[in-house]
């Protein structure tokens, strides 16, 4: 009776556990078995819709049921699928913090990792357009991007309203969308000199010695972001460095389903992180969905590799880092100016760390200062909040947002990623502008 109960109960009072994406395994690129799998979950997703307000992928399920024959999955064309599965971006929210049917419990529901495996396998058959290859290489687009005076003209060329026009026929990229601009030099050749020197003086989980995993878009398009973390860590007495090379994530490949590139990227970082980490070094990164990459999605992917696993174990967010010092008595209170008012919009993939508000616990150590907090997703998304078939979706996803912060009347509006506070600043037609927590941090000490 016991074990009857426990495999139909209701919902679930467990933290939710990840189980091994899979895709060493012939099943995971079983067509047939996906479908069913598919078929599987939305009949659950169908009978809950919890998650209906996070994005866009469960209201097009769920208007596939109502308009269906049956109102039932079992009505809905199986070539429709992938209609749901184009919508999700992984943001994982679902996963963490709405579906009560994750494992452990009996129905084992991981939304994000069956579209991630419905990707892959669409890929592995059909590949993807060029112009989602190429948006999807971020690092060698800003690396060419990034050029001196080639950077010139490309930001020319993303201001222009005739280009942008062309850029939206060519490469689907929306003629209203924000880009990014491009920088020379980049932030890697700007902290160059960054030589790791000093003592190091372990706090909590850190060693006290930080090497910069500087991510394609902060490298090439916010080098300032990279600039304030440096300073910040200086004016803690932080050992820093840079990484002493890197390559993408591969975050940007994993939404596209590429994982034969994602595999490629891990197997460049990896040895050189995993060496760096032996001799000491903790990392970090200015964009959660890097700092994601490391902690989750590469040990989810290479559950048994032991590099991958003692990377994850030494890659922190970087205000998860400095509360650690903080709660160690080493973190620098000596601010120098308030930042009154600051809305902050928490990036899905920082939340989906499971490490708390620490961005808000190290910026209210600032005098004056009162921190909104806005717990929503900007539906921007690297390519989705670009692309012309999802822009007009994604401005309608970051509107709660938009409306949040005018609702604040802050003095200064900030996100932990740049693409979402640059892609809600946007639509606020820049009143207020963004700004990087870092950023702010650093203004706040006055160095």
């Amino acid at each position: 009776m016991a074990d009857t109960i426990h495999e139909t109960r209701e919902g679930n009072l467990d933290a939710p556990t990840r189980h091994p994406l899979g895709q060493h395994e012939p099943a995971f690129w079983d067509a047939a078995a996906l479908e069913a799998e598919m078929e599987r979950v939305f009949n659950i997703c169908h009978g809950c819709r919890r998650c209906v307000s996070l994005c866009h992928a469960f209201p097009t399920l769920f208007d596939l049921v109502d308009a269906s024959a049956t109102m039932e999955v079992d009505g809905v064309d199986k070539a429709d699928y992938p209609k749901v599965t184009e919508q999700c971006y992984l943001c994982d929210l679902c996963y963490q913090t709405k579906c009560p049917y994750t494992p452990p419990h009996p129905w084992n529901v991981d939304f994000p990792h069956l579209m991630l495996r419905a990707k892959a396998v669409a890929f592995a058959r059909d590949g993807a357009p060029l112009s989602s290859k190429i948006l999807s290489s971020t690092r060698t687009v800003g690396k060419l991007a990034s050029i001196p005076v080639v950077v010139q003209v490309v930001n020319a060329a993303n201001r222009n309203p005739a280009a942008r026009q062309l850029l939206e026929k060519t490469m689907g990229v929306d003629a209203k969308a924000r880009v990014p601009e491009y920088f020379a030099p980049t932030a890697r050749k700007r902290l160059r000199d960054l030589d790791g020197r000093g003592e190091a003086v372990p706090a909590g989980r850190t060693r006290g010695r930080l090497a910069l995993f500087a991510t394609c878009y902060c490298d090439h398009s916010a080098p300032g972001v990279v600039e304030d973390l440096a300073a910040v860590l200086a004016h803690n007495a932080i050992p820093t460095r840079l990484v002493e090379q890197e390559s993408c994530c591969g975050m940007p490949k994993l939404e596209l389903g590429d994982l034969k590139t994602v595999t490629r990227y891990k197997e460049r970082n990896i040895p050189v992180l995993a060496k760096m980490a032996r001799e000491g070094w903790d990392f970090t990164a200015a964009i959660p969905s890097c700092v994601l990459m490391f902690k989750q999605e590469l040990p989810l992917m290479f559950p048994d590799d032991p590099e991958v696993a003692l990377v994850r174990e030494r890659f922190f967010d970087p205000f998860e880092y400095l509360a650690e010092r903080h709660r160690a008595g080493l973190l620098q209170t000596d601010f120098k100016a308030s930042l009154g008012k600051v809305a902050w919009q928490v990036p899905c993939h920082q939340r989906v760390q499971k490490i708390g508000p620490k961005t808000r616990e190290i910026l209210q150590l600032v005098p004056d200062t009162e921190i909104t907090t806005i717990e929503r997703c900007s539906g921007h998304d690297g390519t989705y909040g670009v692309k012309h078939k999802t822009y007009a979706l994604s401005r309608k996803l970051a509107k709660p947002v938009e409306n949040r912060v005018q609702q604040a009347e802050p003095d200064h509006f900030s996100s932990d990623c740049p693409m979402a506070g640059g892609h809600i600043a946007h639509g606020l037609g820049d009143q207020p502008a963004a700004e990087h927590p870092l950023s702010l941090l650093r203004k706040a000490y006055g160095v």
